[in-house]
C-alpha cells in the first residue's frame, strides 16, 4: 500500500504590490510580531519545514520553532523537539558553514544526480542528501517524506519553490500573510514566478478563512479547490 504524501502548505508574506521582499541590503520585514508569533505556532504544527536553496543562501535563516513552550509542547505529544527541516538544491551549492546545518534536529537535501556527490563530501555528518535524478522531482520528494512519517508540510519559500508546488498541483493550503506596505521595487521578487498554473488564469481557488493581524490581513486558500 503506498504511503500518503503530506498535506502540503505554503507560507508567505507579501506587501499590497505583491512583493515578498525588497532589494536593499537590510532586509526588509514584512509582517509584524503578531505574525510572526503565528508562523511560529505554524511551524510547531508542522512535521516538517521546507525552504529553497537560493533562500538558504541570501537570508542564511536557522529555520526553528522559537517558542519554549511550544517546543516543550511538542515534546509532550512525543515528536521530536524541533521539525525536519528540509531543502532543495539542484546545483548543490550549499556551504556547511549556513546557520540552517547547525540549529535544530535532524536536516534532510533533495537534489540531484550531478550535485548529490558534492553535498556528501560538504555537508558530511550534517544532513542526509537524497537525490531525485536528473532534476529535482517534486512528486518523489513528497514521497521520501512520506517514508520518514511526516504528515504535514510547511513550505516557507522562496518564489521559486513555491511556483514549483503550485504548478504542480502539489499544493494543499496557502497562506498568504498581505502586509500594508509598498515595496515599488521593480527588481524586488515577488510571492510566484510565470507558470503554466492548473487550471489556467480563471480557476478561482476556495477561499478557507481571512483574518486580521495587527496590521496584516492573513488569507487562507485552498488551491485544489476551484471552480471556473
Amino acid at each position: 500500500m503506498a504511503t500518503r504524501r503530506p498535506y502540503v502548505l505554503l507560507s508567505v508574506a507579501t506587501s499590497v504590490d505583491g512583493h515578498i521582499d525588497d532589494t536593499s541590503p537590510q532586509r526588509l520585514l514584512l509582517s509584524n510580531a503578531e505574525d510572526f508569533d503565528r508562523v511560529d505556532q505554524v511551524r510547531a504544527e508542522s512535521d516538517a519545514i521546507l525552504i529553497g536553496g537560493n533562500t538558504l543562501r541570501s537570508d542564511n535563516p536557522r529555520l526553528l520553532v522559537n517558542s519554549d513552550k511550544r517546543r516543550a509542547d511538542r515534546l509532550a505529544a512525543g515528536k521530536p523537539e524541533y521539525p525536519l527541516k528540509v531543502t532543495i538544491t539542484a546545483s548543490g551549492d550549499l556551504s556547511r558553514d549556513l546557520k540552517f546545518w547547525h540549529f535544530g534536529d535532524q536536516k534532510v537535501v533533495y537534489t540531484t544526480d550531478s550535485a548529490a556527490p558534492k553535498l556528501h563530501e560538504e555537508l558530511d555528518g550534517l544532513a542526509d542528501i537524497v537525490s531525485t535524478g536528473e532534476s529535482v522531482d517534486f512528486g518523489a520528494l513528497l514521497d521520501n517524506l512520506a517514508t520518514r512519517g511526516i504528515e504535514r508540510l510547511m513550505v516557507e519559500g522562496g518564489g521559486q519553490i513555491h511556483t514549483q508546488f503550485l504548478s504542480q498541483g502539489l499544493a494543499d493550503e496557502i497562506h498568504l500573510a498581505v502586509a500594508p506596505l509598498l515595496v515599488g521595487d521593480a527588481a524586488a521578487p515577488r510571492f510566484l514566478h510565470p507558470a503554466d498554473y492548473p487550471g489556467g488564469s480563471t480557476r478561482r481557488m476556495r477561499l478557507l478563512g481571512a483574518e486580521t493581524i495587527g496590521d496584516v490581513v492573513l488569507l487562507r486558500y485552498a488551491p485544489k479547490d476551484g471552480q471556473g
